[in-house]
């Protein structure tokens, strides 16, 4: 098949065209979320775009198998193996087990990506399934000398690479170090750069998580995660690595030393980034305290997929900065388009020639680094075209497969759920506790019940009158 698709490469910082392992199939890695808390809209704008990535590749004749792993152990609140383990922390927040946090949090964020049509990953792997694969993958970092044991953990030694900083001129490379200065020195590290891939009881004593392995009771590094599963599912060789520009140093980079030291050759080719979702005080982020999800969208009345098409406005590598008077504006664009795109009559026979020219120029602007908003405008291009309406919607259907909007969907009919007795009185029972944990002034306990409730479809709202409720259809 003819290479065209081509996309900015941040191993190389050039627009390349993929030429994958093997021809015709791609190998293609999505880094999955840590499932301590509901994925933020600015999370999820990553994997949108990496959605459409998949589903492009699809469209252009590639043959895709996407793995994502699922962080359910080992992410510490720095990403440099420093801080509280992230899973740890959401557990102790809701008093429940570690593995009651990931279960629920991973189908939440599945549901986040139903709402907003994200397709789930061809393989999706929990870490907790991969100790036998971490261990071993350590061990061989051991014995071909890129890793040390050293208080108890075992770490990997950055001295040994002729080059680490992958993704880094010299400039950034200094402004790296900077922030790696500000972080809690670990003196077990022979290097500053160094970073941990076992960790043992000398880490966390109370850690909820841990395995028996060749150096004692522990648990794996954040870092090592990916790695493994991914050289598990596709093999020694991946086609393209995804994720945030964030995960781009340490996580990414240290996936790089740790993979290509293991394996002993060259690891993935082509890796593409996401950038920040903003709002006017800056970069989205659970650390804040209070921030944006799907289901507080939903209750404020927007259709998730109106946030889809917010973000297939805007191109990938360039940061967005979310507003609800964009939001709104986008409604109205996106309500607009469906009304009009459901207006048209599927009737006479579809105009090949036509049809063939606007494939190609969505194919041409989905496949030039990604270009979405180039995309949409092919698609408005084409209902202003004269051409048939069967012609029309065969495309927009076609469109569809990677813009993945519903364009062509009737809107479903709304029916009132039924409400029985236990969900009543679980309802009621978790509005009293939230009312306590305000009064106490614990804001961010009833933001969780509220976000708690949200995810099994509850939505509250505070009245002069009190707390009024509803369940979803």
């Amino acid at each position: 098949m003819e290479n065209k698709f081509k996309f900015f490469n941040s191993l190389t910082r050039t627009v390349e065209t993929v030429i994958p392992h093997e021809e015709g199939k791609i190998g293609m890695y999505t880094c999955g979320p840590t499932v301590y808390h509901f994925a933020h809209i600015g999370n999820l704008r990553s994997y949108i775009m990496e959605d459409v990535l998949e589903k492009a590749l699809r469209y252009v004749g590639y043959d895709v198998k996407r793995v994502m792993n699922i962080t359910d152990v080992g992410h510490l609140s720095s990403d440099a193996d420093t801080g509280e383990d992230k899973m740890l922390k959401g557990a102790q927040r809701e008093n429940k087990t570690v593995m009651e946090i990931a279960k629920f949090y991973t189908d939440a964020f599945f549901a986040d990506c139903a709402a907003l049509n994200i397709k789930t990953p061809d393989v999706v792997e929990p870490a907790t399934n991969c100790i036998p694969e971490f261990i071993q993958m350590i061990e061989g970092l051991l014995e071909n000398g890129y890793a040390y044991l050293a208080g108890g953990n075992v770490y990997f030694d950055t001295s040994k690479l002729s080059e680490y900083f992958v993704f880094s001129s010299q400039a950034e490379l200094d402004t790296f170090v900077g922030v790696r200065d500000d972080v809690e020195e670990d003196t077990n590290k022979r290097n500053k750069n160094d970073f941990v891939l076992w960790f043992t009881k000398s880490k966390f004593e109370d850690q909820a998580l841990k395995w028996d392995s060749p150096w004692g009771v522990g648990y794996p590094g954040w870092h090592i995660e990916c790695s493994c599963i991914g050289i598990k599912h596709l093999g020694e060789y991946m086609d393209i690595h995804c994720g945030g520009v964030d995960n781009m140093f340490p996580h990414h980079t240290n996936e790089i030393a740790q993979s290509e030291s293991y394996l002993g050759h060259k690891w993935c080719p082509y890796w593409l980034h996401v950038q920040h979702l903003n709002d006017r005080q800056g970069k989205m982020s659970k650390s804040k305290g209070d921030f944006l999800t799907v289901s507080l969208l939903k209750e404020k009345g927007y259709n998730p997929l109106v946030y889809r098409m917010f973000c297939l406005q805007s191109h990938y590598r360039k940061p967005l900065e979310f507003s609800y008077d964009i939001l709104d504006n986008t409604a109205a664009a996106y309500n607009k388009l469906v009304k009009r795109i459901a207006g048209l009559q599927a009737e006479g026979a579809v105009d090949e020639v036509a049809f063939a020219e606007y494939k190609n120029k969505f194919e041409d602007a989905i496949s030039n680094d990604m270009n979405t908003s180039m995309a949409i405008t092919v698609l408005y291009d084409l209902l202003k075209a004269d051409t048939n309406d069967a012609t029309k919607l065969a495309l927009i259907k076609d469109f569809d497969r990677v813009l993945s909007l519903d364009l062509t969907v009737a809107p479903k009919e709304e029916a009132k759920p039924e409400i029985d007795a236990e969900l009543e009185a679980y309802v009621l029972a978790k509005i009293e506790e939230r009312k306590a944990a305000k009064k106490a002034k614990d804001f961010a306990t009833a933001d969780a019940i509220r976000d708690e409730l949200l995810a099994k479809g509850v939505v509250i709202k505070d009245t002069r009158e009190g707390v009024v409720w509803h369940v979803e259809a």
